[in-house]
């Protein structure tokens, strides 16, 4: 069986299969091939678009690197083959879309509370419901965060273009392996169906993490116990030989169940949340354009974030200061620059492909005074560059008219 994915024997058959160079590729087969080449060697899924060109690659390849691939009766039993398969060692993903991604949500608190490492893709397309299966959206920010019910940390990344999806999804798997933590990747139908140029490189020059396993049968016998200060523990694997109870429900760090007592609920999912937020340098990551004078301030995501940066290039050359903030990790938001950055501007556009998400959470970081507009668009068709400009230059119009009266 293979537990890794990095070993040189791996690597090797990476580099036979996939060589070094450019490629022409849909975001969703570029997020199959970020996983190959992040070490994933387990997929169970479900068809459903706009994610299922993911599933058909992962169908395709993974059999030649010596991986498995599965397709299951629904997205339920896909999440939970995905969570078992990782308690064997395989780095494991799934993919889908909204309706399946509601679906998995119960399964995804399990991997949650028991800290099993693995990738969930969802390729964002326009709801409520079954909406627009062919199109895409960005709709999903919230159901990331709070789909599965409880006090629960998670972590979401969103790739910009097809290239990207392929270096997020490396990512995501490091995250999840480094942190012990199921990994959402928000991408979306518009960018999962464009056709780009990427290059692949060599595999060998990939940073590819494994999660911590145990050192000893001491160390094996607290599988949820921060028994090296950090608050991530070591994951004994099924079939090492190893005792190892894993259960849904309140447990002690060795993991045997108590769900009776309080203490043992409260220092358990206080560690939860603590081995997020207290790696948050690790975790965040964002992209500035511009924002050193930046007077009004873009701030975009996924596939709105490309057309936001054509929009802040016209616009700056017509003498507007503004600059664009672009977070790729979703959860944990990266608050405390933006808090920064809301002092320095006036004014701060969201633009999004829905009725209005990441803005709300703009909204907690800065202050009153700090204009916050959406430019909000749903129907499946994404931001031009011109709708995105003619609200640049509006609000650049209203704060300079705005700071006359107030002189």
């Amino acid at each position: 069986m293979i537990i890794r994915g990095d070993e040189p024997e791996q690597i090797e058959l990476l580099k036979k299969l996939y060589p070094k160079g450019n490629y022409f590729m849909q975001g969703d087969e570029a997020i199959a091939y970020g996983a190959l080449f992040a070490g994933c060697r387990f997929y169970a899924g479900y068809p459903i678009t706009p994610a299922s060109e993911i599933a058909e690659t992962m169908a395709r390849e993974l059999p030649k690197v010596k991986g498995y691939y599965i397709q299951m009766e629904d997205e339920i039993a896909s999440i939970a083959a995905v969570v078992g398969a990782s308690w064997t060692g395989l780095k494991s993903m799934t993919a889908t879309s909204g309706p399946g991604f509601s679906l998995m949500q119960e399964n995804l608190g399990l991997a949650i509370m028991t800290e099993t490492p693995l990738v969930l893709v969802d390729v964002q397309r326009s709801g409520p419901s079954t909406g627009q299966a062919t199109k895409g959206a960005q709709g999903d920010f919230f159901q990331a965060r709070w789909g599965t019910h409880g006090d629960h940390p998670i972590i979401a990344i969103s790739p910009t273009s097809v290239e990207d999806s392929f270096w997020e999804t490396i990512r995501a798997f490091n995250l999840s392996e480094k942190f012990r933590i199921p990994v959402v990747l928000l991408a979306d139908g518009v960018i999962g169906h464009t056709r780009e140029q990427i290059r692949l490189p060599d595999p060998e020059d990939v940073e590819i993490l494994y999660r911590k396993l145990p050192k000893n049968e001491e160390e094996a016998k607290y599988p949820f116990g921060d028994v090296h200060g950090d608050l991530i523990p070591p994951m004994p694997l099924f079939g090492k030989g190893y005792f190892t109870h894993v259960t849904g429900s309140t447990h002690k760090e060795t993991g045997l169940r108590d769900v009776y007592t309080p203490e043992v609920h409260n220092r358990l999912v206080r560690r939860l949340h603590d081995k997020i937020e207290k790696h948050r340098a690790e975790i965040e990551k964002w992209e500035e354009y511009y924002t050193e004078d930046a007077e009004i301030l873009v701030v975009s995501w996924g596939v709105s974030a490309r057309p936001s940066l054509g929009a802040v290039l016209k616009a700056r050359e017509e003498g507007i200061n503004v600059g664009l903030f672009v977070p790729k990790t979703m959860h944990p938001f990266p608050e405390k620059r933006i808090k920064e950055l809301g002092k320095q501007v006036r004014a701060i556009l969201v633009p999004e492909m829905n009725l209005g998400q990441i803005i709300l959470e703009i909204q907690r970081f800065v202050n009153d005074d700090v204009v916050l507009k959406g430019v909000n668009k749903i129907g499946g068709v994404p931001l031009t560059v011109q709708e995105i400009l003619k609200e640049i230059k509006e609000l650049s119009s209203a704060e300079r008219s705005r700071h006359r009266s107030a002189d």
